[in-house]
């Protein structure tokens, strides 16, 4: 049976908090193939920093070592908000059933899933991947979400036994950075070696990306976004 994983975020930029999180849900779960989705329009937050083109381009370049991960322009190709519940509906389209989707997120991001869109209704869509970090460790999630306890597993687990959508709960170490972060580096003069991956640190270096906060922007801008998923 496939094993799909789906990381969405806007990836502004993509950072190694990103990949850590794709990784310890393609260890403890046994993907078979990973998609990382960068948001097109985050729903009622600010819009990217960068260019759907750069990131886009810096997603791939974060990848390309993972040969089973492949980046989506799925949100990128319509102008409408890029919600959880309709690239779900979307890949549901493609031929993937529920039971082979796994939808990764932080335990942030995860604790304010009752303000989803669709919710409750897509917890039926596709199993959650929660995977900790640095500050919310998935530990806290039975007390913090006590009306999904239910259906929260903890990994590893013999995920074939488990029937229907489920709430997988990976506890693993995840780099503590943030994209709003990196931008915070970047306006300051600051290095971001470290924070992304070299690949990512050429390209933004390269264009001059995060140099400057827009007018009308702060540098510590949110950019998490409902649809429950970190975005920033």
């Amino acid at each position: 049976m496939r094993r799909v994983g789906i990381l969405g975020g806007t990836f502004d930029p993509i950072h190694c908090g990103h990949i850590d999180m794709g990784r310890a849900a393609w260890n403890a779960l046994g993907l078979t193939t990973l998609f990382v989705i960068p948001a097109h329009i985050p729903p009622h937050r600010a819009a990217p920093y960068a260019s759907s083109h750069h990131r886009f381009a810096m997603v791939t370049l974060a990848i390309a070592m993972e040969s089973q991960w492949q980046v989506s322009d799925v949100e990128l190709r319509t102008e409408a908000p890029s919600y959880t519940s309709d690239t779900l509906a979307r890949f549901h389209e493609r031929g993937y059933a529920a039971s082979e989707v796994f939808f990764i997120v932080g335990t942030d991001a995860f604790t304010d899933i009752a303000s989803w869109k669709d919710y409750p209704l897509i917890l039926s869509r596709a199993s959650f991947a929660i995977v900790s970090r640095p500050g919310y460790s998935v530990k806290q999630l039975p007390e913090r979400l006590p009306f999904l306890k239910a259906q929260m597993v903890w990994t590893p687990t013999d995920i074939a036994s488990q029937a229907g959508a489920r709430v997988f709960l990976i506890d693993a170490p995840t780099a503590d950075v943030s994209s709003t972060a990196i931008r915070q580096h970047r306006a300051a003069g600051r290095s971001i070696t470290g924070m992304v991956a070299p690949s990512v640190q050429q390209h933004i270096e390269r264009h001059g990306l995060y140099t400057s906060v827009p007018p009308g922007r702060r540098a510590n801008d949110s950019l998490s976004g409902p649809g429950g998923r970190q975005v920033a």
